[in-house]
């Protein structure tokens, strides 16, 4: 058995599929780390399947017949997909560097290539339909005057989207995040990709295979076309022999050999993924070309929030029809847009004091729009959402008229600063109490500041009571969200409201 000879036992994978069953494959999926679980609720949601969660953090699988692949695309809470060709759940490496590699090498000849190659192919035509309709969704619009630059914003925004989730301009490169392979050999490219906690060991280089052969013939099809490739290594762990770059470009070779593909890193076809966390060992193929999360925003702001992030804190709080849910520091407005895209009948608030962010999230939503237009042949669909200028601490809403507030709090670092955190968070859990229903109320909050934030949550325990903490890593940081549930006690008034 190939698992026996790699020297580890495998996982599930996709396997040789049976003579007239259905294709299924086996999907992995990066998450925003901290909302795993979410992400399995959704799969078991949407799809009917069961997920793992992989010890690797911001990792889950789940098997789907092939057939839902354009459903699988659509889920909210996923970064990046790809397809396991096979699991090693406990692989055992070689002490010796050149044995390790050697056994890396020999792996490639040994794996269920062919199924999961069927499912790459098969979501590639589903991408080059979409990709059809959105070219003449484009030109449509583009005809009847619809695509205007949205303001002095719209080229400029796009080119420093330099937020606390997005640290990197290239949607498929992934970046290095520490470990002993520190250096930047020749051929990686740092970027966008799984994020891992400040002091996990990891690296995540993509090496080029030397190209060898110019043409030869591709795998699992007759096609006169040779395909072009490259390898992704992502390795996390402080045993093992050999470097991310080593084990990219051993496996690589030994992929170009196998399969004869040109090695290209810029303009590949197929991006084969070696994952190593520990002894748990994946080899995948992506299905995705840039990142999930960037569906909703087209003008980017200093913190914009991954939209996936914004979806796994507005699911902690459980919106209910016809809950009003508030965003009181919306920033470019990512949680409301993802809210009035997900929970149409709930009713989003955006707010910021900032007018330039106002803006922003203005533009944002009627990229939306434009969005929503260009699905449903030209109609007029609104959202369900509305963008306010305000000051936080002072909000121009009703007390206990608002069900559910989700934001992303300063942290101090980009915006604002630690010390007015001091200030400025007990000011604003109290204000978010006034607006909230006593009894029902919830918040969801997101911040770096942790310290800062448990002090001044302890500063009104008496209208705020902690539910859920999560952890996550946002854009390298380690911070948490917060789910707090609203007492029954009455909020004192600080000024007449209307």
């Amino acid at each position: 058995m190939a698992a026996a000879e790699a020297g580890g036992h495998a996982g599930p994978g996709p396997g040789a599929a049976q003579e007239g069953a259905e294709l299924a494959a086996v999907i992995g999926a990066t998450v925003p780390t901290g909302f795993e679980q979410t992400a399995a609720e959704e799969v078991r949601e949407k799809l009917g399947s069961a997920s793992r969660i992989s010890r690797d953090r911001g990792k889950i699988y789940f098997e789907v017949p092939a057939r839902s692949l354009p459903q699988v695309h659509r889920l909210r809470s996923v970064d990046n997909l790809f397809v396991v060709v096979q699991e090693f759940k406990d692989y055992q490496f070689k002490e010796n560097k050149e044995d390790a590699l050697k056994d890396l090498e020999d792996l490639v000849k040994k794996l269920p290539w062919t199924d999961p190659l069927k499912v790459w192919e098969l979501n590639n035509s589903l991408k080059k339909k979409k990709t059809k309709r959105k070219k003449h969704n484009l030109q449509s619009a583009a005809s009847s005057g619809k695509l205007s630059g949205g303001g002095e914003e719209g080229g400029a925004d796009q080119n420093t989207t330099n937020d606390q989730e997005d640290c990197a301009q290239n949607p498929v490169a992934v970046e290095a995040t520490g470990g002993q392979d520190t250096e930047d050999p020749q051929g990686v490219t740092p970027g966008n990709g799984v994020e891992e906690e400040a002091d996990n060991e990891q690296e995540d280089v993509k090496v080029e295979a030397q190209a060898g052969s110019e043409s030869g013939p591709e795998a699992g099809g007759g096609e006169a076309k040779v395909l072009r490739f490259r390898v992704t290594c992502n390795r996390a762990g402080d045993r093992h022999s050999f470097t991310s770059n080593e084990a990219a470009r051993d496996f690589g070779g030994a992929v170009q050999e196998h399969f004869q593909w040109k090695a290209d890193m810029t303009n590949f076809d197929v991006e084969v993924l070696l994952n190593i966390h520990n002894n748990e060992v994946v080899v995948g193929i992506a299905l995705t070309e840039e990142s999930l999360h960037r569906r909703n925003i087209t003008h980017f702001g200093p913190t914009t929030l991954r939209s996936t992030l914004a979806y796994g804190m507005l699911r902690l709080c459980d919106p209910q029809p016809t809950d009003i849910i508030v965003d009181p520091m919306c920033g470019t407005g990512a949680i409301p847009i993802e809210g009035a895209a997900e929970w149409p009948y709930c009713y989003h608030i955006a707010g910021d004091n900032n007018p330039q962010a106002v803006k922003r999230a203005a533009n944002n939503i009627n990229s939306l729009l434009r969005k929503n237009e260009s699905k449903d042949s030209g109609a007029a669909l609104g959202v369900p959402l509305d963008v306010v200028q305000w000051d936080i601490c002072n909000l121009p809403l009703r007390t206990g008229s608002v069900d559910i507030v989700v934001t992303d709090m300063p942290f101090g670092k980009r915006i604002g600063s630690k010390k007015k955190n001091w200030d400025l968070y007990p000011a604003c859990l109290m204000e978010m109490g006034r607006i909230c229903t006593p009894g029902t109320g919830r918040a969801v909050l997101l911040t770096q500041d942790k310290k800062c934030f448990a002090k001044a949550l302890s500063r009104v325990g008496h209208i705020w009571r902690r539910a859920q903490t999560v952890w996550v890593n946002v854009g390298g940081l380690h911070a948490a969200v917060y789910l707090l549930r609203r007492t029954s006690e009455r909020a004192p008034e600080s000024r007449p409201r209307w």
